[in-house]
C-alpha cells in the first residue's frame, strides 16, 4: 500500500504559502507516488477550484477562531479522529496556524511521521507567537525551510540542526512563459485604462501586513517618477492597507501614474508587459513573487531579506537593496529604464536560473525524498534517531 500522506493548509486564499501547498499537493498526486489527502482550517478561498479534479476524496475543514477557546478543543479531537480513521502516516503543514493546530494533533494521533514548515525569517512573529511555534516544533520529526536564511534562523533560535531540512519553493515556470501579448491586449486583460506608452514597474505583494513595506515601493516611485516620467507603477495586491497606500500616493503627488490592481489572478500578462519588477519588503522567507518576476524574464529591484540574496545574484539577474532605502531602490529602478539592454540581459539571465534551480521537478524529488527518510526508520519503530534521518 502506498503511504497516505496529508497535507494540512490554512485556507484557500490566494497566499504564497496556500499557492505552494497546493501546488505540491497536486505534484505529489500526479506522481503517484503516495496517496494524497487534504485538509484545511478554513474551507473558504479563491484557490479551491484549483484542486477539484485531482480526486483527493473528503477535503475537511476544521476552522479556528482561536487556539483558546473552548471550539479550538473541539476542533483539535475532530482532527485527531479523522487522522486515526484515515490512516494518515505522514502529515505536512504549512504555516503557522497549520504548524501549531497540526503538530498538537498529529502528536496526540501518534503519527509516524511528523513534518512542519518554516516560511519567514526574523521580524515576521511576536514573541508569543514564538514560544506557541517552538512548542509545535518540538513536537515535529523534521522542519521544512524555503530557504538557507529560514533555516538560519530556526538554528539561532535553538532548532538542532539537523532537524531542518531546505526545500526551495518551486514554480512551474511555463505558467509564465505564455506566448508574448501585445501591450494593448495586455492592458486590455488587466482592464487597465493606460497609455500604451507608459513604462510600468510592478510590486505583487499583499496588502495585509505592514511587512510588505509598500510605503518604501511608493516613495521610490515617486523618486523615479521624477526622473522618468513616462513610469507609471502597477501595485498588485488586495488587504485593509489599500486605502492608506492610496493617500499615500495621492500626498507623494504620484496617484495619475499609480494604479491598484487589487487582487491580480493575471500575473503572466502583468509581468509580461512590465519592464521592472520590485519587491520592497522588510522581512521574507523565500519569495514567490521574485520566482515569478524572474520566471517571466524580467529583471528584478528587491530588498535584501530573508532568501533574496539566494534568488538574485548581485548586479547579474537583478539588484539587491538595504530595506528601508527608498532611494537606492529608486536609483536602481532609474538605472535600469535608462538602460533597456541591460535589463533585458538580466532578466534573460534570471530566467535561465529559476528553470534550472527552482522547478517544480526539484521540489518535488526534494519532498518525497525526505518523505522517504522519515518513513523508512518510523516503520523499522525508530525513534527518528539522528542517524536514521538521511539528508
Amino acid at each position: 500500500m502506498k503511504p497516505v500522506v496529508l497535507q494540512l493548509i490554512d485556507s484557500f486564499n490566494q497566499g504564497g504559502s496556500e499557492r505552494q501547498a497546493l501546488q505540491l499537493t497536486r505534484l505529489l498526486s500526479e506522481s503517484g507516488n503516495f496517496k494524497v489527502r487534504l485538509a484545511s482550517l478554513s474551507p473558504e478561498g479563491s484557490l479551491r477550484s484549483e484542486i477539484q479534479h485531482l480526486g483527493l476524496g473528503e477535503v475537511p475543514s476544521f476552522p479556528l477562531n482561536s487556539f483558546y477557546d473552548a471550539n479550538a478543543v473541539i476542533q483539535l479531537r475532530r482532527f485527531v479522529q479523522w487522522l486515526k480513521s484515515s490512516h494518515i502516516d505522514i502529515l505536512h503543514t504549512h504555516d503557522f496556524y497549520t504548524n501549531v493546530f497540526g503538530m498538537a494533533g498529529g502528536s496526540i494521533a501518534r503519527l509516524p511521521v511528523r513534518i512542519a514548515s518554516m516560511r519567514e525569517t526574523a521580524g515576521m512573529r511576536s514573541t508569543a507567537q514564538k514560544s506557541v511555534q517552538r512548542v509545535a516544533y518540538s513536537l515535529a520529526h523534521q522542519i521544512v525551510a524555503n530557504s538557507n536564511a529560514v533555516r538560519d534562523t530556526l538554528i539561532a533560535e535553538g532548532t538542532p540542526p539537523d532537524k531542518v531540512t531546505v526545500v526551495y519553493n518551486g514554480l512551474d515556470v511555463r505558467r509564465l512563459m505564455q506566448t508574448p501579448i501585445s501591450r494593448a491586449d495586455g492592458l486590455k486583460l488587466l482592464d487597465l485604462d493606460v497609455a500604451e506608452s507608459r513604462r510600468f514597474v510592478s510590486i505583487v505583494a499583499n496588502m495585509r501586513h505592514e511587512v510588505k513595506d509598500y510605503p518604501m515601493f511608493l516613495r521610490a516611485a515617486r523618486q523615479v517618477a521624477d526622473e522618468v516620467p513616462e513610469a507609471a507603477f502597477l501595485l498588485a495586491g488586495e488587504g485593509e492597507l489599500m486605502e492608506s497606500l492610496r493617500t499615500l500616493a495621492n500626498d507623494l503627488g504620484i496617484q495619475d501614474a499609480t494604479h491598484f490592481l487589487g487582487r491580480c489572478d493575471r500575473i503572466a500578462e502583468l509581468l509580461s508587459i512590465s519592464e521592472i519588477c520590485v519587491l520592497s519588503s522588510k522581512a521574507e522567507g523565500f519569495s514567490n513573487s521574485i520566482l515569478e518576476y524572474m520566471a517571466a524574464g524580467r529583471p528584478v529591484v528587491v530588498t535584501n531579506v530573508g532568501g533574496a540574496g539566494e534568488l538574485v545574484t548581485e548586479n547579474d539577474t537583478g539588484y539587491l537593496v538595504p530595506s528601508g532605502d527608498h532611494e537606492m531602490m529608486a536609483a536602481r529602478i532609474v538605472e535600469l529604464m535608462r538602460d533597456p539592454a541591460r535589463a533585458r540581459m538580466m532578466g534573460d539571465k534570471g530566467q535561465r536560473v529559476v528553470k534550472e534551480r527552482f522547478s517544480c521537478e526539484a521540489q518535488l524529488m526534494r519532498t518525497e525524498s525526505l518523505y522517504r527518510s522519515l518513513l523508512e526508520p518510523a516503520r523499522r519503530g525508530s525513534n527518528f534517531s539522528q542517524d536514521a534521518i538521511s539528508k
